[in-house]
């Protein structure tokens, strides 16, 4: 071991000593920089996820006559197609309840769910089913292997169109900003706007949610996790 040094009276640190802390040193900012670079990374693909719209429909400018919808005479009528597995959708049945609140009995709303051929019985009915029922104005059917959201042209949970009571197409689009986040957003408002003022600035809107259709679609991950969490 090197003696250490003495000068003027004092004790100098053993060089080594010295080395190993500068070392440690560089290592520690070294493996800091690397963390917030990991944080980074991590923050911006969320931000992207969460700000990528799914595929808007392209629906018909008359409400399907061959639909299971059935439009009260003399009023509007609002279609939201939902994965009943999707996470991001739970964002979409709140504002759905915001927004029937705020129409205040000028639309009549149905909430299809998806039901792919060859699932389990009831497959439809999670959270998303019951939470949309309890919505007043809301009727939930079940869409036996997606004929109608095809009927509708759409591919993305939380595709809501607005028809007016002849049946013609007003809006068409998303009621979030994002995917999954709940808050004021333009569909929503227009969709209010179009029922209490009959117009609105905009007519189409993104749409945030999962693919409806897709075998690889986020909301197959969504039911993976609520299976593993419910054993």
């Amino acid at each position: 071991m090197k003696p250490s040094v003495e000068i003027g009276g004092d004790e100098v640190i053993n060089p080594k000593s010295s080395s190993w802390r500068n070392k440690t040193r560089l290592l520690l900012a070294a493996s800091c920089a690397l963390w917030f670079f990991s944080v980074g990374v991590g923050l911006s693909i969320v931000w992207e996820y969460e700000n990528t719209p799914g595929t808007a429909a392209n629906p018909y400018v008359q409400l399907p006559s061959d639909s299971q919808i059935k439009p009260v005479p003399g009023r509007a009528t609002l279609v939201m197609l939902v994965h009943p597995h999707c996470p991001c959708t739970r964002a979409s049945v709140g504002e759905l309840a915001l927004l029937m609140a705020q129409a205040q009995g000028r639309v009549t709303a149905y909430v299809l769910f998806l039901k792919p051929r060859g699932f389990a019985d009831d497959w439809e009915k999670t959270d998303l089913w019951w939470s949309a029922a309890g919505i007043p104005g809301v009727q939930v059917l079940k869409d036996a292997d997606g004929i109608d959201a095809a009927r509708f042209h759409a591919a993305t949970s939380g595709q809501n169109m607005l028809y007016d009571a002849e049946g013609r197409l007003l809006f068409s689009g998303g009621i979030t900003g994002a995917r999954g986040h709940s808050g004021d957003n333009a569909g929503r408002s227009a969709i209010v706007a179009l029922l209490t003022e009959g117009e609105a600035a905009q007519t189409e809107t993104e749409v945030f949610g999962c693919p409806l259709f897709s075998k690889n679609s986020e909301c197959r991950m969504g039911e993976l996790n609520h299976a593993i969490h419910s054993h």
